[in-house]
């Protein structure tokens, strides 16, 4: 028996005694997807000021500490 005349592992270790499922659209599972999308979105879009300012500052402070030089 050669290799392709043999099934493959996969096909090997598929056993079951139910039929297969058929594909479908999720739209329960999409709709709570979207909601905690949304949710997220409302709490974080007033942090993002702070969290720009934040950012610019880091920035700010290494390009400065860069500048320095290192410490002796």
């Amino acid at each position: 028996m050669s290799e392709d005349d043999s099934p493959s592992l996969a096909r090997k270790a598929y056993h079951t005694v139910t039929p297969g499922s058929h594909m479908r659209p999720d739209s329960e599972m999409d709709s709570i997807g979207w909601t905690m999308f949304l949710i997220l979105v409302v709490l974080l879009v007033p942090f993002l000021p702070f969290i720009a300012i934040v950012y610019v500052l880091s920035k700010a402070f290494g390009y400065l500490n860069a500048q320095r030089g290192p410490s002796p």
